[in-house]
C-alpha cells in the first residue's frame, strides 16, 4: 500500500495552511521543520535562500523513511528553495525515495526549487505543484490544492490541472 506523509517548513504560515489542509483532507501525517534558531529574521532567511544554505534546523514528525511518498511544502525565497527545508532534504536524502513538491510563493521560483530538490535527491520528483500566497490566504487555492492532493491517492483516476510535470535531476 502507498502511505504518504506531509513535510513542511513555514516561516510566515502559508505553507503551513496549505500542508495543514492536505493533511486534513486526506488524513495524511505531518511533519515540520522549523529553524533550530528561532527568531533569526527574514533577512537572515532571506540570505541562506540566496547562497544556497543549510541552516541547522528541527524536525518533529514521523520518519519520512516509513513512508513511500513525502509531500514536501515549503516557501519560495528570492525565486530559490528555502533554507530550512534545503537542510531537511540534505538530512533525510536516503528516505525520500518519492517526493512531491507543493511550493507556495509571492510570485514565482517553482521550477527552481523542484530542480534543486531533485539535483539534491540525485532523482526526479513524482509531482510538482505551485501556489501563491494569495491563492492559500483567500481560498481561491483550495480547491486545485485538494484536487491535487487527492489526485496522489493510490487507485485515484483523478486528473489535476496546471500540474507541473515530474523533474529529473539535472546532469551533472
Amino acid at each position: 500500500m502507498d502511505t504518504i506523509m506531509v513535510a513542511c517548513y513555514s516561516h510566515t504560515g502559508v505553507s503551513r495552511r496549505a500542508a495543514l489542509l492536505l493533511c486534513a483532507h486526506n488524513g495524511w501525517p505531518l511533519g515540520e521543520i522549523t529553524d533550530a534558531r528561532p527568531g533569526r529574521g527574514t533577512w537572515r532567511c532571506v540570505l541562506d535562500s540566496l547562497l544556497r544554505r543549510q541552516p541547522e534546523i528541527r524536525y518533529e514528525g514521523p520518519d519520512p523513511g516509513d513512508f513511500r511518498t513525502v509531500v514536501l511544502v515549503a516557501p519560495i525565497w528570492m525565486y530559490r528553495l528555502a533554507g530550512p527545508m534545503r537542510s531537511f532534504v540534505a538530512r533525510h536524502k536516503e528516505a525520500l525515495r518519492r517526493v512531491v513538491v507543493v511550493s507556495t510563493m509571492n510570485s514565482g521560483g517553482a521550477s527552481n526549487a523542484v530542480g534543486e530538490i531533485a539535483h539534491a535527491l540525485g532523482h526526479g520528483i513524482v509531482e510538482a505543484a505551485a501556489f501563491t500566497q494569495r491563492e492559500i490566504e483567500d481560498g481561491s487555492g483550495t480547491a486545485r490544492l485538494l484536487a491535487f492532493g487527492e489526485a496522489l491517492q493510490p487507485g485515484s483516476t483523478a486528473t489535476q490541472p496546471m500540474r507541473q510535470p515530474a523533474r529529473s535531476a539535472p546532469a551533472a
